[in-house]
């Protein structure tokens, strides 16, 4: 090799075929813009163009293989009837150890070979029972349980063993930094980013895993051994497939009993803490894993709710519902069926909405019951804990007595302090009846009376007001039974109504013709009304059928008759009788006619009336008849002798007042009956009596004679 004189070798690009020597710790090489190399350490600020070399004594310090970790006992277990143990290593070997001659062998000693055995036998016995009693995939999730966990210790053993990923790699940051080189310190610093967040996870859960796998300090030492070594294939297996990741991780998720509806962020909190949390890559993933198992825990849960409604009887599915969401004897039918309609529960019993309305309202009334039982024993045992209270006097105030009771659970079983304090009162009262000393007209009470005259007094105070509260119970629980009765009844009359709904549907049928087909339905024969009931409930729906048909059958009438004056002649009388109505009603038969022209004949002479009454209405509500009718009943001259003439008009004939005046009621007298028609030709009420004119006329002419002239007032200034 030719060197140029005068060159140095540290400053000269590398020579082909020639490997440069390793730099030193710290130093890092860069190239200058103009393409000459140049070295910095980052620790001292030092930039050089020369190639630093290395210490090669400290360069085969650091190379110089690191010494095997001790071996240490893992798992003791003691051997039945004898004084030793075997004990499992870190290294999974076996030994056995006498805790009493401190005693430690490699093998088995002849005196507890057979213990050893038999202690094997029911060791394997217990694995295959184990394995018979678990399912596949439980067994599947055991193996790579136990294989994460190995790998996870074995990995935590080489972290300690090892400097720091973190230190090293912002060691190297800080080595490839140099002056003027932005970019570089730039690409360093998101490495060290990078390296941080994949480090950082690992390390807290390596040093986890370390502390629970550590075996505890053995009283014993581990005999001598010349292979202590792993099984490669094992040490080799560094890491899971994602299948098996997967399983433990869904495992993971069912044993912390996920809710599948609450959302990622609530549930992350009870499961992160946990080793197989690490095993899926990514958060991204994870949360994919955790989307899957809610969608297939929700398919298993909703999968179970239908099981068991399908395995519960329609019935018993109702009454539970009842039972579960009917709460308070407010509630009513409307508000229950539109919550629980979609439930299948409700729809899969009863034929339709009135059965469950009608177990919804009993089971209200037993609610009732049930909520006033507990309420009247709860009553009755606050009474007797204030009669049990000895500190309860006449004079006693509530406050007082509340202190010393409030633990009991006989008053929180009164829920209302209000009532609480009512019910102390009325005891309060009663005690003092019990209490005050009776006087008679004709002696008056000796002050030393005997304890047991006091008592008998008590005793019959007592009884007194034991018998008012009966008989105040007893007149309320008639209102109570009078007051159901009454409900009873009206739920009988609906309950027979919808029957002769359903029943009866004939305007002409009797009560003997029906009578046959009643009794075959169960709403008849268990129905608790009166016969005599029964009957005029059943002549009130056939009145309500009759005046149905009537109604269609003059709406008949009116569309082939719209004039008052139409004759029974002139109607289509084929196609009259063969209507619906007219059927109904029987009147399509030919010796039905006469039946029908009376129908129709009084069907005439109220729409006539009816006509009648709206023609004096209109009559009523006419102002310009009003007016001119009324003015025409005044009498004289009016307030000031008439009304000033036009003055244009002094030609005209001058009013009976005289002075060049027209009289309001000489312009009245003028209006005739014309004038009037004229102004009512036009309203349909009036026209319907273009038939009979003459009489029109003449109650115009009633209704203006009837009228009274109107009340003059005069107004002193």
């Amino acid at each position: 090799m030719n060197i140029p004189p005068g060159a140095n070798i540290m400053t000269m690009a590398p020579i082909p075929g020639m490997v440069a020597p390793p730099l030193p710790p710290g130093w890092t090489e860069h190239r200058a813009p103009n393409g000459q190399l140049y070295y910095y350490h980052a620790a001292t600020k030092q930039s050089t163009y020369e190639r630093p070399l290395p210490n090669f004594a400290n360069l085969q310090t650091q190379n110089a293989p690191t010494q095997k970790k001790k071996e240490k006992p893992l798992k003791k277990t003691p051997i039945p009837g004898t004084d030793w143990l075997r004990v499992q290593t870190t290294e999974g070997n076996t030994f056995y150890t006498n805790t009493v001659q401190k005693q430690s062998v490699w093998t088995v000693p002849e005196d507890i070979k057979d213990a050893v055995d038999a202690l094997e036998r029911q060791e394997r016995a217990n694995a295959i029972e184990r394995e018979q009693s678990s399912d596949p995939a439980e067994r599947e999730i055991e193996r790579v349980k136990a294989e994460v966990e190995a790998d996870v210790k074995r990995k935590a053993e080489e972290e300690l063993d090892k400097p720091s990923k973190k230190a090293k790699l912002e060691d190297r940051v800080e080595q490839r930094s140099a002056p003027d080189t932005e970019e570089e310190d730039e690409d360093s610093h998101t490495e060290l980013e990078g390296t941080q967040q994949t480090v950082a996870p690992l390390s807290p859960a390596a040093e986890s895993k370390e502390q629970d796998s550590s075996p505890s300090k053995a009283s014993f030492t581990i005999p001598d051994r010349v292979d202590l070594s792993l099984d490669e294939a094992k040490a080799k297996r560094l890491f899971l497939d994602p299948h098996s990741n997967t399983i433990l991780y869904k495992a993971l998720l069912r044993e912390k009993d996920i809710n599948p509806l609450h959302p990622w962020d609530t549930s992350l909190p009870l499961f992160i803490a946990d080793p197989r949390y690490a095993l899926v890559p990514s958060v991204s993933a994870r949360r994919d894993v955790f989307d899957e198992y809610c969608r297939e825990r929700s398919r298993e849960l909703r999968a179970a709710k239908v099981a068991q409604a399908k395995e519960e009887e329609p019935k018993a599915a109702f009454e539970r519902l009842l039972r579960e969401e009917v709460k308070s004897t407010r509630l009513t039918w409307s508000e229950w069926r539109k919550t629980w309609k979609k439930d299948r529960r409700f729809q899969n019993w009863g034929r339709d909405d009135r059965e469950r309305e009608k177990r919804f309202r009993e089971y209200i009334r037993e609610l009732g019951e049930i909520k006033r039982a507990n309420a009247q024993k709860a009553e009755a045992n606050f009474f007797a804990l204030l009669k049990e209270n000895t500190s309860v006097r006449p004079d006693s105030e509530w406050r007082e007595i509340k202190r010393s009771i409030a633990d009991d659970p006989r008053y929180e079983a009164v829920g209302s302090s209000t009532l609480r304090e009512e019910l102390f009162s009325t005891y309060l009262k009663t005690l003092s009846n019990s209490t005050a000393p009776t006087q008679r007209d004709d002696e008056v009470m000796d002050p030393k009376v005997s304890a047991r005259e006091k008592k008998e007094r008590r005793e019959r105070a007592v009884k007194e007001r034991e018998s008012q509260v009966l008989a105040e119970k007893q007149l309320l629980d008639n209102q109570i039974d009078r007051s159901r009765t009454g409900l009873n009844r009206e739920e009988n009359e609906r309950e027979f109504l919808s029957l002769l709904v359903d029943a009866v549907r004939e305007p002409l049928a009797t009560w003997e013709s029906e009578l046959s087909h009643l009794n075959a339905d169960p709403r008849f024969t268990t129905s608790r009304l009166p016969m005599n009931h029964r009957l005029h409930l059943f002549h009130q729906h056939i009145s309500r059928l009759r005046e149905k048909h009537l109604k269609n059958l003059h709406a008949i009438f009116s569309s082939h008759a719209p004039s008052l004056s139409t004759p029974f002649t002139a109607l289509p009388l084929s196609s009259i009788q063969a209507s619906l109505p007219a059927i109904k009603l029987d009147f399509q038969r030919a010796a039905r006619r006469k039946a029908l022209e009376d129908e129709f004949e009084s069907w005439q002479r109220e729409r006539t009336l009816a006509a009648r009454q709206e023609f004096n209405t209109m009559l009523a509500e006419n102002s310009f008849l009003e007016f001119w009718g009324r003015a025409n009943k005044m009498g004289g001259e009016g307030i000031d002798g008439g009304v000033p003439a036009d003055e244009e008009g002094g030609d005209e004939e001058e009013g009976e007042g005289g002075g060049g005046k027209a009289d309001i009621k000489s312009l009245a007298k003028a209006i005739d009956v014309r004038e009037v028609q004229r102004v009512l030709q036009n309203d349909k009420r009036y026209i319907m009596f273009d038939h009979i004119p003459d009489e029109r006329e003449q109650w115009v002419r009633e209704y203006m004679a009837q009228l009274s002239a109107p009340k003059l007032s005069v107004h002193v200034a």
